[in-house]
């Protein structure tokens, strides 16, 4: 098939991070033999008409090329321009829902109506996790019946098990994320110091640095590149993740397939995927739970093969092939916007 992908988040010269989870899905869809166009932003912040360009970039490239199929990441504004393009050039769209989507379709009407329509032009929509489904389709009923559940995987091959000698006390805690609320970064340095022993790494940066920088036994990298993630991950002995909300939690799944036991949120998209043999849940508004989650998740085994085999069922490469039944579904599919027979709560495995 020739793919158009469309995301509002792609990795970039100056932003190799963003969006690596959209482009890690990319390359094994090309490793399954399909051609890509590609229509993406690929830097933070810029002003809004950045999402303009990107409507336009996407139209230059559906005409120029004339895809199968319009592939996008993200409802909106991205699922939408995927939409437009899909019905300009009569071709089929599949979206996938990452969180943030969802939630601006929640609480904001205009957002809302135009995702609906974007969603009902849909010949698939993909959520990243069971719990976003369920949002997703409570917000925008025009989802219902067209909804799968595939995340974007992990690259077993890259986040393999490995050793790194790591800075700090053991045991070693580390946290990837934007230092931001949803995030819950001060509530998780407010835990690590009830804990009272080991070493807090966060990777990441954002509006929330200035209340954890200086504390005891903690420690804040900045903003790493991508690549540079795992030998993070493995010179750690626990990864913590615990988001007031977390409508997947991707740095979760690369943790546990180096071997590395986790500390996540009970909110959304985390029971989907870690046992009580990979890592803890905890309450994320709870600092006293969240710190008996750090104690909890230190006692287990380092390096924890049972994390690994947790992390081997969300394989990319079997996540891509599931991505891949859609997109052919939809490419042969005889009518742009209606639901495909097929449609299920779940993609088969």
């Amino acid at each position: 098939m020739r793919i158009l992908l469309i995301s509002q988040m792609y990795p970039g010269r100056d932003d190799p991070d963003l969006g690596a989870f959209v482009a890690q899905l990319e390359r094994e869809l090309i490793a399954r033999g399909h051609a890509i166009d590609r229509a993406v932003v690929d830097r933070r912040g810029g002003p809004p008409t950045k999402h303009v360009a990107l409507a336009a970039r996407s139209v230059t490239a559906g005409l120029r090329r004339r895809p199968d199929v319009v592939y996008a990441h993200f409802l909106a504004p991205a699922g939408v321009v995927a939409a437009a393009v899909g019905a300009l050039l009569r071709r089929p769209v599949v979206l996938t829902a990452h969180g943030q989507d969802v939630r601006n379709a929640s609480t904001r009407g205009s957002v809302r109506h135009l995702t609906a329509w974007a969603c009902a032009r849909a010949q698939a929509v993909v959520c990243v996790s069971d719990a976003l489904r369920g949002e997703l389709e409570a917000a925008v009923p025009a989802a219902r019946g067209r909804t799968h559940v595939i995340d974007c995987g992990v690259d077993l091959e890259r986040f393999a098990p490995r050793e790194v000698a790591g800075e700090g006390a053991h045991p070693r805690f580390l946290f990837a994320g934007s230092l931001i609320e949803r995030k819950n970064v001060v509530a998780l340095a407010d835990a690590f110091a009830l804990l009272g022993h080991g070493s807090l790494t966060l990777l990441g940066d954002g509006p929330l640095r200035a209340q954890i920088e200086a504390r005891p036994g903690v420690r804040l990298a900045g903003r790493v590149p991508h690549e540079q993630v795992p030998a993070w991950i493995a010179a750690g002995d626990v990864l913590c993740l615990p988001s007031l909300v977390e409508p997947f939690g991707q740095v979760l799944l690369e943790a546990m397939a180096m071997e590395r036991s986790v500390v996540a949120t009970r909110i959304g998209g985390p029971p989907e995927f870690v046992p009580p043999e990979a890592g803890v849940l905890v309450d994320p508004h709870d600092v006293t739970d969240l710190a008996r989650g750090l104690e909890a998740a230190a006692a287990l085994p380092s390096p924890n093969p049972a994390a690994r085999a947790a992390a081997a069922r969300h394989d990319v490469r079997v996540q891509a092939q599931r991505i891949e039944v859609l997109l052919t579904q939809a490419a042969t599919s005889s009518a742009p916007g209606d639901t495909p027979s097929s449609a299920a709560t779940k993609c088969p495995a």
